[in-house]
C-alpha cells in the first residue's frame, strides 16, 4: 500500500487528496495543516469581509468529507521538518509520519511591513476565515481606513471599506495601481472605480510607520514624506512568504519558491509541490514561472497527484491561469502573466473599458481586460496554440475579436 502525505490543506492540496483516492484507491492518505479548519474558499472570504456573504457558504470540506474517502485529516498540526532520505516528515508532537511520495502545498504567509508598529491591534492582513472575520469586526465599527499594496489583494481592501462605508485612504508607492500590468490609462479607470466606493489613492506613498494609542491599536499611519493619515484600521497586502521554513535542511531545490519541472516534482526523488509556494515550468511560456490563482493551484494539485499515483509520470501542467475582480460597477480579469513579455498592445475604449494584450517571442503570454471580459477565450486559445499574432495586434484590440480574421498559423 503506498503512503501518500499532502502537507497543506488549501485548494492544491485538497484536490491532490481527492485526485489520489480516484487513482490510487487503496492507498494511505494523509493531509496535515496548521490551520484549525477545513478547505475553505478562500476567494469568498472577501466578501465575507465585506459583510455580503455568511460564513456557511465559504466552507467547502467540512471533516466529514474526508471521512467519507478513508483521508486522515490533521488540523492544526505544525511541521517541523522532512527527512527526504528516510521519507519521513517531523510534526511538532514529536511524532513522525512516513511516506512513500509527499508533496507540499504549504502556500505562504502574508509579508508583514518592515515598518514600526506593523504589528499593532487593527493591523490587518487578508488570506485566512479568520483574518477575514477580524477584519470584517473592524471594517463594521470604522470610520476610517488605510491600505497598504497596490496590487490584486490591497484592492480586496479597497473594496471592504467601500461595502462596510469606510472612508479609505490607498497608499501606494508608485503613480498607479498594480503599475507592472497598467498603464495609466489602465490603471485610472481602477482608480476611479476606488473613488467611486470612497476610497482615495494616494500615490508616490507608502507607510513609514504606524502610530497607536495606549492600548496599542493603530491610530494613523504616516507616510514617507511625513503625511499623516489616521485610521481606525489598517490593511496591508504586500505579498507573501513561502511556508518553507521546515524545508531549509533538506537538498531541496528553491528560487523564491520551491522550483518544480512540468510534472510538479522536486529536485528530490517522490517530493512533489503544488500551489503558490511552487516555481513552475511553465510550458506555454518556456521558462520558470509563478501564479497565485485559485484555478492554478487546483489544477497543480490535480496533476501532481496523477504523476504521484502514475508508474511513470505523464502528465505535464498546462494551464492558462485567471485572476477576477468584481468589485466595482465593472468587472476586471488579468490572465496569463500580464507582467511578463518583450511587447504589448493596448487600447481604452471608454471610461470603463480598457484592453491589454502581453506578447512574447510573437505569442500572447497574457493581458488585462477592463469592462469587456468577452475576449478572454479567444486570447487563452491563442496561447495555448502559441501562435504568433504580435504582428496582428489590431485585429486582437478590435471591440470585437473575430479569430477568423488572424492568419492561419500555417501562413505566418
Amino acid at each position: 500500500m503506498t503512503e501518500y502525505v499532502i502537507i497543506g490543506d488549501g485548494i492544491s492540496g485538497s484536490s491532490a487528496a481527492e485526485t489520489l483516492r480516484e487513482e490510487d484507491p487503496d492507498s494511505d492518505i494523509t493531509v496535515i495543516t496548521d490551520e484549525g479548519e477545513s478547505l475553505y474558499n478562500r476567494i469568498l472570504i472577501k466578501e465575507h469581509a465585506k459583510g455580503k456573504l455568511p460564513e456557511a457558504p465559504i466552507s467547502i470540506h467540512d471533516e466529514d468529507w474526508y471521512d467519507e474517502r478513508d483521508i486522515d485529516l490533521s488540523l492544526n498540526t505544525h511541521v517541523t521538518t522532512i527527512d527526504p532520505d528516510e521519507k519521513i516528515v517531523h510534526i511538532h508532537q514529536d511524532e513522525n509520519i512516513s511516506y512513500d511520495k509527499l508533496l507540499i502545498a504549504t502556500g505562504g504567509t502574508p509579508t508583514q511591513l518592515p515598518v514600526p508598529n506593523s504589528d499593532a491591534d487593527g493591523v490587518h492582513h487578508f488570506w485566512t476565515f479568520q483574518d477575514a472575520r477580524k477584519i470584517k469586526e473592524s471594517a463594521e465599527s470604522a470610520d476610517d481606513a488605510v491600505v497598504v499594496g497596490a496590487g490584486l489583494l490591497g484592492i480586496d481592501f479597497a473594496a471592504v471599506c467601500g461595502a462596510q462605508g469606510v472612508s479609505g485612504k490607498y497608499l501606494m508607492r508608485g503613480d498607479r495601481w498594480w503599475r507592472y500590468a497598467l498603464s495609466a490609462d489602465g490603471a485610472e479607470i481602477m482608480h476611479n472605480g476606488m473613488r467611486d466606493v470612497g476610497v482615495e489613492p494616494v500615490f508616490d506613498s507608502g507607510v513609514d510607520r504606524f502610530e497607536t494609542d495606549d492600548d496599542g491599536r493603530v491610530t494613523a499611519a504616516v507616510d514617507p514624506n511625513g503625511e499623516r493619515y489616521e485610521c481606525d484600521f489598517a490593511g496591508v497586502a504586500i505579498g507573501l512568504t513561502f511556508n518553507t521554513e521546515f524545508l531549509y535542511d533538506t537538498d531541496l531545490e528553491m528560487d523564491n519558491g520551491i522550483v518544480v519541472d512540468e510534472y510538479m516534482e522536486t529536485n528530490l526523488e517522490d517530493v512533489y509541490a503544488a500551489g503558490d509556494i511552487t516555481r513552475f515550468y511553465d510550458v506555454l511560456l518556456g521558462e520558470q514561472a509563478q501564479n497565485g490563482s485559485w484555478g492554478s493551484a487546483k489544477e497543480q494539485g490535480r496533476v501532481a497527484a496523477t504523476n504521484m499515483a502514475a508508474d511513470e509520470r505523464s502528465e505535464e501542467f498546462q494551464w492558462v491561469s485567471s485572476y477576477s475582480i468584481t468589485h466595482f460597477d465593472f468587472p476586471f480579469l488579468s490572465f496569463g502573466h500580464p507582467t511578463l513579455g518583450d511587447d504589448h498592445a493596448e487600447r481604452r475604449y471608454s471610461d470603463t473599458e480598457w484592453r491589454r494584450v502581453a506578447f512574447k517571442d510573437g505569442k500572447i503570454v497574457g493581458g488585462v481586460l477592463i469592462g469587456d471580459l468577452s475576449p478572454q477565450s479567444t486570447f487563452k486559445q491563442l496561447m495555448r496554440e502559441q501562435r504568433e499574432v504580435a504582428d496582428q495586434a489590431d485585429v486582437l484590440l478590435e471591440q470585437s475579436v473575430d479569430i477568423d480574421k488572424l492568419a492561419p498559423a500555417q501562413e505566418q
